[in-house]
């Protein structure tokens, strides 16, 4: 497999900054969004394998967000975060169409194990 590319969709720039840095390190190229808006135009013109998302977004929700991917790019796996416990917490629907999720603060090896399972899970599609 080449390279991993990855899309990560959060507002805390700095959180999404670092984290492309250090997952850098680990042979996954990032690149990020802060916005629902900016990460469907990222979406144009990336070949992403995973995308790392936010549910609580400004201007677009996450779901909104997840809804879009999953019907505009079937079979790229979506990651939910959330930093407010389970979204199956009282909404299963919000995990529709993802491929799973992780609640915040996520330690790094977690979602760099997460996200290789997911782009495996990607490329036997």
């Amino acid at each position: 497999m080449s390279e991993l590319r990855v899309l990560l969709v959060d507002d805390e720039e700095e959180l999404v900054s670092t984290l492309v840095e250090r997952l850098g390190f680990r042979g996954i190229q990032a690149d990020y969004a802060l916005d629902g808006y900016q990460a469907l135009d990222k979406m144009k013109s990336g070949d992403y394998q995973v995308v790392v998302l936010d549910l609580k977004l400004p201007g677009m929700a996450g779901t909104d967000v997840l809804q879009r991917i999953t019907h505009d790019y079937p079979g790229i796996p979506v990651l939910l975060i959330t930093g407010h416990g389970s979204p199956v917490d009282g909404q299963p629907s919000q995990l529709e169409g993802a491929y799973d999720y992780l609640v915040k603060p996520v330690k790094l090896d977690v979602m760099v194990d997460r996200i290789r399972e997911a782009a495996t899970a990607h490329d036997r599609q």
